[in-house]
């Protein structure tokens, strides 16, 4: 028996998270989880830290390969991370 006012547990979840306001930091703490998959292996394995602070995405590496790399696919980055999160959560990428 269906109630027309029935929700997907994902909705639910959804909507309490947008009335506490997590849904950002649920976003940001998705995002860094899925960091290695986003950008592959090769490069997570050499990102000693990575976090979010105020819409931005900060990255070290200590290889100035992977930096001059990162560098240049900043707009990809982003790009994809908010695509990852269905939301613009990410406005610039900051590398270390």
């Amino acid at each position: 028996m269906s109630r027309v006012n029935d929700k997907s547990l994902k909705d639910a979840i959804d909507q309490m998270l947008q009335v506490y306001k997590l849904k950002r930091r649920f976003d940001e703490t998705s995002l860094i989880a899925a960091w290695p998959e986003m950008i592959g292996k090769a490069i997570a394995n050499r990102t000693k830290l990575i976090y979010i602070r105020d819409r931005k995405l900060y990255i070290r590496v200590e290889s100035s390969v992977i930096k001059n790399e990162l560098l240049m696919m900043r707009t990809q980055i982003v790009e994809k991370m908010n695509e990852f999160a269905g939301s613009k959560v990410i406005d610039e990428v900051i590398i270390m």
